[in-house]
Parts: structure tokens; sequence; C-alpha cells
């Protein structure tokens, strides 16, 4: 890989573990130091997801007009300073600047990543957003373990240390991080945006990937529910670390593999179809299983094997994510071409962004109709999801809808010159 591209996957692996070493324990902070009631700290966790998704196309907008390497800096530097406002800040509306700076921060990076990644790994982006995906899940992993050895000493002291995490992120990808040239745009930004939101291939793309973020984020609700259901009285929080572990070393072990055998084929729709009927799939795994298995047990073993089909399904997920994931980010890098690549990563990630609150809702409130988590009706959606987005990935595919094969790229091209034009078709009906 490029040099580019190894240091931005190093800044994924350090970033996450800044991120994830404070995030996770921000809501309890907020309820038990600060004492702020229960949907005030709801407000402030909605601003900064709100801030993030609801910006995404801002920041790839940025990216494209400003240069990817300029506002990766910016947004790692905001986030450094967001996380010190948490540990100086002891007042609602501090906390709530941090939450939006935070915010602010991965919408502007984030999409600039990606449409870096994109550029600089040409034919080789797929491997490069499979290794993308192991650095950030090592990364997520990490940073709660040393989250809970720091915020021991005291949440502040958490906040300290994530924002030198970013501080010194930034100037490293500052220092290290070669400058790419920026072509000139002749258009306006609102130009810019009407290429993109005219662009009928990439929106029917983007409308049958959407649910792949939605199923993605469900190993935070249903999953964690179902664990917490099936575990012994006492279990709950073991039962939980247990499938976050394993969902974690699965995607780690697997995805650099998978992607490496899924890429041997030139064409990514059948790919990109198996892994969305996959995750779905896993859905259908735990209500089964109550079903059929009974254990009436309360000790660590019968609680292994009272979770054992939610982790499974957790197993499964991660497959699925493997086989789509990286194909999706390489298709909307050849969406794009090389002028507007942040801008359709921005817009992508928008709408899935979107998607996925509306999606999580649904399911919530399907959830809450059936009577528990272990129940087939907010399965049945979440399975039903995958499979449509499957069929539709395959019809994209059939009518040639689909970015075209990938060829590889001559070796006497230099990596830093090669970029993926995304103007062929998936025609092959094989």
């Amino acid at each position: 890989m490029p040099l580019s591209v190894r240091l931005l996957l190093t800044n994924q692996l350090i970033g996450n573990i800044g991120f994830f070493l404070l995030i996770p324990f921000l809501a309890d902070y907020l309820l038990e130091d600060l004492a702020l009631s229960a949907a005030v700290v709801g407000v402030v966790l909605g601003v900064r997801n709100l801030s993030q998704q609801g910006l995404f196309l801002i920041g790839g907008s940025a990216a494209d007009r400003l240069g990817a390497r300029g506002v990766i800096v910016v947004g790692i530097a905001i986030r450094a300073v967001g996380f010190l406002l948490f540990a100086v800040g002891g007042s609602l509306p501090v906390v709530l600047l941090a939450s939006v700076l935070t915010g602010f921060a991965g919408a502007l990076f984030n999409p600039a990543v990606r449409a870096y990644i994109a550029r600089d790994s040409g034919d080789r982006s797929a491997q490069a957003f499979a290794l993308f995906n192991v650095f950030g899940n090592a990364g997520s992993a990490i940073g709660p373990v040393l989250g809970t050895v720091l915020v021991a000493a005291g949440f502040r002291i958490s906040a300290l240390v994530a924002a030198a995490v970013f501080a010194a992120l930034a100037v490293a990808q500052w220092a290290l991080l070669p400058a790419a040239r920026v072509a000139p745009h002749q258009g306006t930004v609102r130009a810019d945006f009407a290429i993109v939101f005219g662009d009928r291939r990439f929106w029917a793309f983007a409308l049958a990937l959407m649910p792949m973020f939605a199923l993605q984020s469900q190993i935070y609700f249903i999953f964690t529910l179902q664990a917490q259901d099936s575990a012994a009285p006492g279990h709950g929080p073991a039962a939980v670390a247990a499938l976050f572990v394993v969902e974690t070393i699965a995607v780690v072990t697997l995805q650099v593999r998978v992607t490496g055998v899924l890429a041997r084929r030139p064409r990514r729709g059948p790919a990109m179809a198996a892994g969305m009927a996959i995750m779905g799939a896993a859905f259908l795994v735990p209500p089964a299983a109550t079903g059929i298995v009974r254990i009436t047990g309360t000790g660590p073993a019968d609680t292994a094997l009272r979770i054992a089909p939610v982790i499974l399904a957790a197993i499964l997920l991660a497959i699925g994510v493997t086989a789509v994931q990286p194909f999706v980010n390489e298709a909307i890098g050849r969406f794009a071409g090389t002028r507007l690549t942040g801008t359709y990563f921005g817009a992508f990630y928008l709408a899935s962004g979107l998607f996925t609150v509306v999606a999580t809702s649904v399911t919530g409130a399907v959830l809450d109709r059936a009577g528990g988590s272990l129940t087939w009706p907010p399965a049945l959606v979440c399975a039903g999801a995958g499979v449509l987005s499957a069929a539709a990935i395959v019809a994209l595919h059939r009518y040639g809808a689909l970015p075209g094969p990938v060829t590889p790229t001559p070796p006497s091209i230099p990596a830093t010159a090669r970029s993926a034009k995304g103007d062929g078709t998936d025609d092959d009906i094989r």
C-alpha cells in the first residue's frame, strides 16, 4: 500500500482507540458526575450524532475543494479540542459545545479519509478498505479496555488522554501525510451537489445498500438486548462483553481473507448481494434457537449455552459485513471518479445515517409490540431488510447499473497516480 494509505490505516487504529476510551463512559459521566437528567443526556448524545451524520456531505465537499489532507488534519484537531472541553468543562453549555465539535470533526475527516484512500489505493481499494475495517475494529476493541483503566482515575483523565491522542494524530498527519494537488473546480458547490444528487445509478446503489449500516448497528441494539435477555440473572454484562469481543475478533481475523477471496472476481455485485443476505440471515438464528433449545440452569456454563445462538448470529453478521463493506466503499469511489470523491462518500454516509435512525426506530417499535428481543417480528424485519437489499443489488448487477469490472493497474504506474474512473458498467449477467 502507498505511504498515505498506511498512515491513514494507523490513524484509524489510534483514532478509534482514543475515541472509544472516552465515548462509552460519557453517558455515565453526564448522569453521575454532572447530575444531568436522562433526557438531557439523550440530547447531548443525540447532538453529537446529528452534528456528525448531518454534516457528512459538507465534509466530503470540503475534501474535494480544499484537499482531503487539510480537511483530515483540521477535523482531527477539532476533535482534540472537543475532547479537551469534556475534560475542563463541567456545565451543560460546555458539554453541548464539546459534543457538537466532536461530531463536526467526524463529519470532516471521515469522508475525507475514505476519499483519500479510494484515490491513492487505485485498483486495490477493496483490499485497502478491508484493512481499514480491520484497523478500525481493533481500535474500537482496545479503546474501551484502556478506558476502563483510565476512568478509574476519573473521567477527566480519560478526556485529557483522548484529547492528547487526537492532538498527536493531527500533528502526525500534518507532518507525514503527503499533500495531493487539488484539481481546480470551475463550478459552485451547488453545482457539485446537483451532479451527485442527479446521479441515478449512484442513488439506486445507495438505496440498495442503505440497510448495510442499519443492520450492522444492531449489534448495539437487538443483539445486545438478546445477549442480556438470554443470560442467566447476574450474567448480563458478561454476556454483552462476550458478544462484542467475539464480533470484533471475527471481523479482525476474517476481513482480509474474505476480501481476498471475493476480490478475485472482477465484478463485485454477487459478493455484495451475498454479504447482505448473510447479514439478514444472522437475525433469524436467536429466535429459531429459542424455540428449539431451552436451558434452565443459571451457572456460567449454562449462560454460555444460552447466549451461544446470539454469539453465532454476531459471527454471521460479521461475515456478512466483511463480504460487503469493502466493496461498497470501493464502488462509491468508482462512481465518483476523481473530482467529487469526498462529496459522493459524504452523500452516501449521510443517507445511510438517516436511514439507520429511521430503521432502528421502526425495529424498536416492532420489538415493543412483539414483547421481547428474542421474538420473531424484529428478527423478520431485519432479515427482510437484508434480503431486499441483496435482491436489489442482484437487479442492479443484471441491469448494468454497478461500476464495471475491476482491472489491475499495470505495475509501472505509481500508486499515487492511480485512480478509479467509475465509468464502466456491471453488465455481466453471470
